[in-house]
């Protein structure tokens, strides 16, 4: 060692900081890098897809990566070490064995580790698509070393049960795929973003949540004089209407516009006739969750079905057109809306119907009054009371002011609302009823 050169040993010792330089990156790239777009590039037909291959093979078994970076990152690092040392040794004497390992310190902190894993961390495909190349090989070259030192590391694992052979494929739950949406805002438009988030938003809602409720159910009862039932007909805004016999919970089927544009071209529209253009009913079991109903519609090429509970009594009507506007939002061709249930007031307050959704409240004034329990805001504030409120009853619901302003056949049909007067609820905080 005392025939080499100080200039040969300094060569030497600069090539070993760049492997570990090396080492350090690759290690931080490969376990930086994106599986999902990894996946993309190896499946596409880009230029990169032979180098994103390679990086996907490698990352298929972690622990022998691994085990083949740190034994030759601690390979040229102790190799450094033992340069570095006897080049101070020379130029500074029995100082030099204390003096060489503060330097070398701060070499490798500075330029073998903490710059490289920096620059690793911003750019992991530039590193790890370029390393794969000399990695690939130089595992296969190392592969008896590798095998020996991860059997050993393996072995203690086991001890703690823990099996590196059984790696976790990785699974994004909704919450996760949420936030992956999000983070993309600014590669996705807007109103794409807020379609995704809310079909992954469809598996947490019924069709409860959305469905016409039974008292707001346009029917046609037969047992009514014919007059009456021609001008509902004539009247009515829905192209599928409920038919029924007496009682709504009797319900004889389903008529659709189309059929009855059909009869009434025939001039001779009769009611035995109106009954034989009568479709069956497509009955939804309460608590059905909407992805499920989009895909039950589907299968069963429906439509508009009919929600009953357990006891087989009608709860409401639910639409594949209200589960799209979940996804997509209100269509324009609603002729409902021209009967507003939201009513805007001067003083910046609210006269909102008493049967509106509450979720519809929620999406558009971004409220966060509770949905876990009743599906409209009657229903809500009765049940917060527990009992049924007079006129002029006001009340704190989850910090919103409210004032019951009309009641009638025991709901309450207007609501008056204070936004402006809202104040963040706190656990210790009771709200107060007048």
């Amino acid at each position: 060692m005392e025939q080499i050169s100080l200039e040969y040993l300094l060569f030497w010792l600069c090539i070993l900081i760049v492997l570990s330089a090396f080492f350090s990156s690759s290690e931080t790239g490969m376990m930086r890098v994106n599986r999902y777009r990894l996946k993309s590039i190896a499946n596409s037909k880009s230029k990169k897809r032979y180098a994103a291959r390679r990086v996907q093979t490698l990352l298929e078994r972690p622990d022998r990566l691994l085990g083949l970076i740190l034994i030759g990152n601690n390979f040229v690092n102790i190799l450094a070490t033992t340069i570095a040392t006897v080049m101070a040794e020379r130029l500074w004497g029995s100082k030099g064995l204390i003096i060489a390992p503060i330097l070398l310190t701060l070499v490798v902190l500075i330029f073998a580790e903490l710059t490289p894993k920096t620059l690793a961390a911003l750019h992991p495909e530039k590193i790890a698509f370029p390393s794969a190349f000399i990695l690939k090989p130089l595992l296969f070259v190392s592969w008896p070393l590798v095998w020996l030192i991860n059997s050993i590391a393996n072995g203690f694992l086991r001890l703690f049960g823990v099996n590196a052979a059984e790696i976790a494929s990785e699974k994004l739950n909704p919450d996760e795929l949420r936030a992956v949406v999000t983070e993309t805002s600014p590669l996705i438009p807007h109103r794409h973003q807020k379609m995704l988030l809310n079909i992954l938003d469809l598996g947490s809602s019924t069709v409860e949540d959305i469905m016409v409720p039974r008292r707001e159910i346009v029917g046609i009862d037969l047992e009514d004089d014919w007059d009456e039932i021609l001008e509902q007909l004539r009247v009515c805004q829905h192209t599928r209407i409920l038919v029924y016999k007496g009682e709504i919970d009797n319900p004889v089927g389903m008529l659709h516009a189309r059929d009855l544009i059909n009869l009434l071209t025939q001039n001779h529209l009769t009611k035995s006739l109106l009954e034989q253009a009568i479709s069956d009913v497509y009955y939804v079991p309460e608590g059905t969750p909407l992805h499920t109903q989009l895909l039950n519609f589907q299968r069963k090429r429906q439509r508009i079905g009919a929600v009953v509970n357990e006891y087989g009594e009608l709860e409401g009507i639910v639409t594949l057109e209200d589960i799209l506007e979940e996804i997509v939002g209100e269509f324009t061709t609603d002729l409902a809306s021209t009967n507003p249930e939201i009513v805007p007031q001067e003083d910046q307050t609210f006269l909102i119907d008493g049967g509106i959704a509450v979720r519809d409240l929620n999406r558009k004034f971004e409220w966060q009054l509770p949905t876990d329990g009743p599906k409209t805001l009657n229903g809500l504030i009765i049940e917060y009371l527990e009992f049924l409120p007079k006129k002029d009853t006001c009340l704190r619901l989850n910090g919103y002011p409210m004032l019951v302003v009309e009641v009638e056949d025991n709901m309450l049909q207007w609501v008056k609302v204070y936004p402006e007067l809202y104040v963040k609820p706190t656990e210790q905080e009771s709200d107060e009823v007048e």
